[in-house]
């Protein structure tokens, strides 16, 4: 095996491997009862795709939310015909892609904290359109969903979030927010004591 294709096995091997343990963290979330109607749920499966990202680079990192999507997809199925995943998928890589970039320029800590802030911000941001015009409108048409029974869900929280625009922006926002921010604490701690592992994957032969 020469050296080019020993760094593109072990690069499907790490992608393989943070893409299937991401999405066994997918399958563990909880709603945040406080802050958004239950069907948004908190998990933390953007903490191996932000590890790969910082780790392999964005690149890496992109491809294995993808793994983490499509692994869901066929475990759990769909009930939005793959427009919720699909949304998803674009949230995830908002997230982890300015992270990535801006770490990869200067590997310090930090770079990671900017990047780790950068990508919360953007995912906050990218999650109000996402939501307003894609996610919600998917479960009302798709999945059965009435939209004074999603609407009535967010009144129950904020009374005044009685629009499709203003549960994105009151509810899918802040949740975003929180989101990142876990995780990102998590992903920093962590980060540093994982590496190592990722890199004794080699295939020297």
């Amino acid at each position: 095996m020469n050296i080019k294709q020993r760094q593109k096995t072990e690069f499907i091997v790490k992608v393989a491997m943070l893409g299937a343990i991401s999405t066994i963290l997918m399958l563990i979330e909880f709603p945040l009862p406080f802050i958004a109607p239950p069907f948004y749920k908190l998990d933390f499966s953007e903490v191996p795709v932000l590890i790969g990202t910082f780790a392999i680079g964005p690149l890496a990192g992109v491809l294995i939310e993808l793994v983490k999507v499509l692994l869901n997809l066929v475990i759990n199925g769909t009930i939005t015909a793959g427009v919720g995943e699909l949304a998803n998928f674009v949230v995830g890589c908002s997230f982890i892609i300015p992270a990535g970039l801006i770490y990869k320029h200067k590997k310090t800590k930090l770079n990671a904290l900017l990047g780790l802030i950068a990508g919360t911000v953007t995912m906050a941001a990218v999650s109000l359109p996402i939501n307003a015009f894609v996610m919600v409108p998917a479960y009302i048409v798709l999945a059965g969903f009435s939209s004074e029974m999603i609407i009535g869900m967010a009144t129950k929280i904020f009374p005044f979030a009685d629009s499709v625009l203003k549960l994105a922006l009151f509810c899918a926002v802040p949740f975003n927010l929180i989101k990142g921010v876990v995780v990102s604490v998590i992903t920093f701690v962590l980060y540093k004591p994982i590496t190592p592992l990722l890199k004794k994957i080699s295939f020297k032969k």
